[in-house]
């Protein structure tokens, strides 16, 4: 049987290729910091057609860690970051917000940060399926960690209700990498 994954791609692109080859997989990005593919159609077409999700920067590529801030330099030789407005020191200053309010609700539970980024993503619908990237056993068992958070609905809705008020700054990516994201509608 053939898997067959699409990353980045539209709602309608992801409709167009399901209709000549199953889809398996969609990756995207997506985190408490990055909700486009809550309102781009792409969350509801892969309900709909009963396709996984794979968000890529769970932990909205580090934000949602509580590890980094507006004093964290990226080496632009080895870090895709260095080169992304929502890591500008200005950006990363505006966006600390959620951090900190990420922080204070992951203490109330007892839990890292990071554990409830990940619980969040894994309570939006049960074909989501985040890959958090490390390159340190330590934060891979901090990751684990999330299996345990049990997120009520009324955690569910302090945590969207913070959320919606909250304004991400910057962009995503740099724009020479947003050239290749398919946000056909």
């Amino acid at each position: 049987m053939l898997h067959f994954g699409l990353s980045e791609a539209s709602a309608k692109t992801i409709r167009r290729a399901h209709a000549v080859q199953a889809v398996t997989a969609v990756q995207t990005e997506y985190s408490m910091m990055e909700r486009g593919p809550e309102t781009s159609g792409v969350l509801a077409t892969c309900e709909e057609l009963g396709i996984g999700f794979v968000p890529w920067g769970p932990l909205g590529m580090g934000y949602l860690t509580g590890r980094i801030d507006s004093k964290t330099k990226f080496d632009p030789e080895t870090d895709l970051r260095a080169n992304f407005e929502r890591f500008s020191a200005e950006n990363m200053a505006a966006n600390m917000p959620i951090v900190t309010f990420l922080r204070q609700f992951a203490a109330k539970k007892g839990v890292t940060p990071s554990a409830v980024a990940l619980a969040w993503l894994r309570a939006q619908k049960p074909f989501i399926v985040p890959i958090p990237g490390t390159r340190n056993i330590d934060h891979l068992v901090e990751n684990l960690g999330a299996l345990r958070v049990e997120l009520t609905p009324e955690d569910l809705a302090e945590i969207n209700a913070v959320l919606s008020t909250i304004m991400v700054h910057g962009g995503r990516m740099s724009p020479m990498f947003m050239e290749s994201v398919d946000v056909e509608a």
